[in-house]
């Protein structure tokens, strides 16, 4: 494993390493906030050794570096889900690069389903905690030495970038929900008494992803920003849901999540 890291890291190291500190995760039907950035160079995920690929429609799988309004930073145009058949490894290996190439911070967005009944679908939640109910963890196995063996999560999301995303809200004219995401593995969407049984867990919000990730990151010591898109409400939990839905909702509240990111990081 620690083989392959390098090897990517090295693969992307002369056009990264040294110019962003920053790193950014777009999830589904949120990849036009990938036309914000002023692209210096583009990989698709079959060009860089030891990627996956992504296989989930809204996902593009591209990796970008360029410039977010004046801040150098590196995008994942798309993701990798456990779902697709990936280990955790696999899912959290592009953090692992990051890591290597000295990504400090990383700003990770989602569609999520709603367990929270005062959400509505449009609503941006900013990730205060999380609970992981993923079939496997990501740190499984022999530790790797970037980070300590029992790390601590008592402060997986970054409060300071949090507070400076509701300040940035304000001056934006809207309001943030905040709240706590569970994570599963997927691919089926949740039923009724799924979506009662993760609000008595104590989740606002529920989706497919981003957990792994968070830990990974933390792992390494990043400082880590964490964002929903609420896609669906509890309310119509009954009633079908579709990944074209989810686009359809995550592009909707897509203008005010890219302004959001883009003056977070570079405020």
């Amino acid at each position: 494993m620690l083989d392959k890291i390098n090897e990517t890291a090295e693969f992307l190291a002369p056009q990264i390493k040294g110019k962003a500190t920053t790193a950014i995760i777009l999830g589904s039907g949120l990849g036009k906030l990938a036309v914000e950035i002023k692209a210096e160079k583009e990989w698709d995920y079959k060009e860089i050794p030891n990627f996956p690929i992504s296989t989930v429609e809204g996902h593009a799988g591209k990796l970008i570096l360029g410039t977010l309004g004046k801040t150098p930073v590196v995008a994942m145009d798309g993701r990798f889900h456990y779902y697709e058949g990936y280990s955790m490894r696999e899912v959290t290996f592009p953090i692992r690069v990051f890591g290597a190439l000295g990504i400090s911070t990383l700003y990770v967005s989602n569609a999520a389903g709603g367990t929270n009944p005062s959400f509505r679908a449009g609503d941006l939640m900013v990730i205060t905690d999380h609970i992981n109910f993923m079939p496997e963890h990501p740190l499984r196995g022999k530790n790797l030495p970037c980070g300590p063996r029992f790390p601590d999560m008592s402060e997986a999301y970054d409060k300071k970038l949090g507070g400076k995303a509701d300040r940035i809200a304000e001056r934006l004219g809207f309001k943030l929900r905040h709240g706590v995401y569970l994570a599963n593995s997927g691919p089926t969407y949740e039923t009724p008494a799924e979506y009662k049984m993760y609000r008595l867990f104590g989740a606002d919000a529920v989706g497919m992803s981003t957990v792994p990730e968070v830990i990974v990151a933390r792992h390494q010591g990043m400082r880590v920003f964490g964002i929903s898109v609420i896609t669906n409400v509890p309310s119509n939990s009954a009633s079908e849901t579709s990944h074209k839905d989810v686009q359809q909702v995550a592009a909707g509240a897509e203008p005010k999540m890219s302004e959001l990111l883009k003056q977070m990081i570079n405020d």
